[in-house]
């Protein structure tokens, strides 16, 4: 923990400076109005057709599935440092306290004949693989779209992009193994993936980007996914200029990524503490998953795939587990 305040000290702030004289004085962060209508509660989601999703599919050439989902279990990572609660797991009926408690009437001889469990679970939607929905980040009192709390936002949650507005998700799926690239096992603590290290990985694995794109980053933090404090110890992320560049230059529609909260900290701004959340989320309509599994896809050298993935529709939520799947392409 010395070297990390250290490095806060003195490194963070000289990034800061130098982020502020790149961005300038004259960019304003606000809320973006979607091209797709008043309306729109999905982003860059709507960039998905029957025709693109069936185009994706006909080029499936092989029968093997790779399951891109964590675990839930209890002791998993989370983001208990902003409060919120961990994964909880509890039996609510069992084989002998069903014969017990005889809850359902029926006696003690059918209770042990027919063996009873049940459970429930509590977790907080931004745990495990996950969706962020488009109301997760906001800015200057606004979400996506310009939509309002004053307006939209329930006792029961929002009114408008909650998660039970995401459509299932079929695409052109791309994997960018930075780690591999900068040939390593994990980045660096705190390392910000940058542009240049985006598109030297698709040079290195001989692959373009296409509009409407599916793009996962591999840092390689879910290798310390099974021991919750290594994974969320001063975690790798992508940096601002590299999703701007997926996003303004390449034409990506979707984002994913195998670290805790998709960009690093210390935030790369003083005026805002999750830049690459509020760019994505509120002013682009971008939406992006966070602790995907990439490690199968990695090892055998599966760079581009067909992505279907969907999400629980929680209506009103900020975000949804998700269990995506990757195919590989012909």
């Amino acid at each position: 923990m010395k070297k990390y305040h250290v490095f806060s000290r003195i490194a963070v702030p000289i990034l800061m400076v130098i982020s502020e004289l790149a961005f300038g004085q004259q960019y304003k962060e606000d809320v973006g109005i979607s091209p797709w209508g008043a309306e729109d509660e999905i982003g860059t989601l709507n960039m998905m057709t029957e025709t693109s999703k069936l185009s994706v599919l006909s080029k499936i050439r092989s029968g093997k599935v790779y399951d891109l989902s964590t675990e839930y279990f209890v002791g998993m990572p989370s983001f208990h440092s902003l409060g919120d609660p961990g994964y909880q797991y509890w039996l609510t009926h069992t084989p002998h306290g069903t014969a017990v408690d005889n809850p359902n009437g029926l006696g003690e001889e059918m209770n042990n004949k027919v063996s009873y469990t049940g459970d429930a679970i509590s977790l907080y939607t931004h745990m495990g693989t996950h969706i962020d929905a488009l109301n997760h980040f906001g800015l200057n009192g606004k979400i996506w779209n310009g939509f309002t709390p004053e307006k939209h936002l329930g006792d029961k949650g929002w009114k408008k992009t909650g998660a039970e507005t995401i459509p299932p998700i079929i695409a052109r799926g791309v994997l960018l193994d930075i780690a591999s690239y900068k040939g390593v096992k994990t980045l660096p603590a705190n390392y910000r993936v940058s542009a240049g290290d985006l598109k030297g990985a698709l040079q290195k694995q001989r692959i373009t980007l296409q509009k409407g794109d599916v793009v996962l980053i591999r840092t390689g933090q879910m290798v310390h996914y099974a021991d919750a404090k290594e994974f969320l110890h001063e975690y790798p992320g992508i940096s601002l200029d590299a999703v701007k560049w997926l996003v303004e230059d390449q034409g990506i529609m979707l984002l994913g990524a195998d670290n805790l909260s998709f960009e690093a900290f210390p935030p790369e701004r003083t005026d805002n503490w999750v830049p690459v959340h509020t760019y994505l989320l509120a002013e682009k309509g971008v939406m992006f998953i966070e602790q995907i599994f990439l490690e199968d896809l990695a090892a055998d050298r599966v760079y581009t795939f067909a992505f279907i993935g969907a999400s629980l529709k929680l209506r009103g939520a900020s975000g949804s587990p998700m269990r995506p799947l990757a195919i590989p392409l012909n």
